[in-house]
């Protein structure tokens, strides 16, 4: 999201005031604070949960295979089974250490985190069985299935408790740093949002300065549905003063037009308040172009390009969409018949609500919902922002706010026009007026989920807030599509 820079304070002096400074990209020194103590403490409690975590639930889904009586069952003392429980604890934190489960700044949405434990649960299963079968361990096959399906379980469970741990303290003021946003347009909204979303990160913005006087005593909201949290914007510039009367720890530059004297005088006040700097940087493209970064020697250099198509991913993925949406379809009939009902029994009009989204490459297509809205609103106009707004029916409450309207693209996904995952599509009139980072979100198949549907900013319209959409594009692959159906399930059910 941002990156911090560094300003050498032997080559800020009074004298230069040309802007000749040096700027130096790096990573911010963590102080020796109650925070970096805090953080450190969670770090090592979080390590020793899973390893505890992970233990256990070997021991445990030993005890569950022996009393099902699965297949050949092959008795091993329960000394063995802790010490195995122990020795493939301790790999398996090494190998979510590896893909940087225990990073701070591992929190989008908690995606990435639920994509690690899916992913390394997997790689564990694989290498288990290859090992057992080449060594010639007798080992049950079913054995380390039913083990590392209560690993995965038991860590998703101990994760989420561990999160709101955190959470709890993070608000009761525990290990928490203060920060500023410095500008209150778009782009300090979403660090603002971003920041309000991810407690475990211990980072609450408590104040907002910006230079514009007529933003001046106004409240900077949450992109958010429910507008619950909020901050005041104050007057700038930043100065040293304003740091040390507020207390802050952190300032974060959201401003990426700014000027350089203005950057460079706000890095000065900050770094004289002994306070750190992050920033958003400015956007060096008229377009943000997908750009590949290779290190060759130290020499960073950055290419233009596409992100790369996996064929291998490509097709696991159409396989999956098909066997996911063709059993959800059965299991849910009964449900469909139920919501068919309801909306036939609320208002006149037909079941479905049809209507031409823009798919893959362009390419249009009929997209299918419960009809939420009355027949005399316009097919095709920007969705309602408020759940009071007089054209959406009173099911059609209820299936907006539980997003069970969506349930008929299941269809949609069988025909191949959509995935399970991936952006969500727009109506042409829209996408007419794309620009050209905006039609970025046309280069794989719209999705019934995606990150941008967990995100906060599902209150503002999908093309202005597509940074979540581009992240997916470039990193999606297939344990990043079940950990977000999986978020979506147990958290998202939810609308205006």
């Amino acid at each position: 999201m941002s990156s911090s820079v560094e300003l050498p304070k032997t080559q800020i002096t009074q004298t230069d005031k040309t802007l000749s400074a040096d700027l130096q990209v790096v990573y911010p020194r963590a102080a020796k604070s109650t925070a970096t103590h805090f953080r450190r403490g969670i770090l090592a409690c979080e390590i020793l949960a899973d390893l505890l975590t992970i233990t256990c639930a070997i021991r445990f889904g030993y005890a569950i295979y022996g009393t099902l009586n699965f297949g050949k069952h092959i008795h091993f003392s329960l000394s063995v089974i802790w010490a195995a429980g122990a020795i493939f604890s301790t790999v398996l934190v090494l190998m979510l250490d590896r893909v940087g489960a225990y990073r701070r700044g591992n929190s989008l949405l908690r995606v990435r985190e639920t994509e690690q434990i899916l992913r390394v649960s997997a790689e564990a299963l694989l290498t288990v069985l290859t090992v057992s079968f080449f060594a010639q361990i007798l080992v049950p096959r079913l054995l380390p299935v039913f083990c590392l399906s209560f690993v995965l379980l038991f860590l998703l469970i101990q994760k989420s408790l561990l999160y709101l741990i955190v959470h709890a303290l993070h608000s009761r003021g525990y290990g928490n740093e203060r920060v500023l946003i410095y500008g209150a347009g778009c782009t300090g909204r979403r660090v603002f949002s971003v920041l309000r979303a991810s407690p475990k990160l211990g980072l609450p913005p408590v104040a907002v300065v910006d230079d514009d006087l007529d933003k001046v005593g106004s409240a900077l909201f949450e992109m958010a549905y429910e507008r619950r949290s909020s901050a005041h914007i104050i007057q700038g510039p930043v100065t040293r003063e304003l740091l040390a009367n507020r207390g802050i720890d952190l300032v974060i530059i959201a401003i990426p037009t700014i000027d350089r004297e203005k950057f460079v005088a706000t890095v000065e006040e900050c770094l004289a308040a002994n306070v750190r700097v992050s920033f958003v940087p400015s956007h060096l493209m008229s377009f943000d172009a997908w750009l590949d970064y290779r290190d060759i020697d130290g020499i960073l250099l950055a290419s233009f390009g596409k992100p790369a198509i996996r064929l291998s991913y490509e097709v696991a993925k159409r396989v999956f969409d098909i066997a996911a949406s063709l059993l959800s379809i059965v299991l849910a009939s009964p449900l469909f018949f139920f919501l068919a009902l309801l909306v036939k029994i609320d208002s006149k009009g037909p079941v479905f609500f049809r209507q031409e989204r823009i798919g893959c490459d362009g390419r249009p297509f009929l997209m299918y919902k419960f009809r939420t809205m009355r027949t005399s609103a316009s097919a095709y106009d920007y969705s309602p922002r408020e759940s009071s707004d007089p054209r959406i029916t009173r099911i059609g409450r209820f299936l907006r706010k539980t997003s069970l309207d969506e349930l008929p693209q299941l269809f949609n996904v069988l025909q191949g026009h959509m995935s399970l995952v991936g952006p969500r599509p727009e109506m042409p009139f829209i996408v007419k007026e794309y620009t050209q980072r905006q039609r970025q979100r046309l280069g794989v198949k719209p999705g019934l989920t995606g990150l941008w549907q967990l995100s906060g900013d599902r209150a503002f319209l999908i093309h202005e807030n597509i940074e979540y959409d581009l992240y997916y594009i470039r990193n999606r692959n297939f344990f990043m599509d079940l950990a977000v159906i999986l978020h979506t399930l147990i958290f998202a059910m939810r609308g205006i």
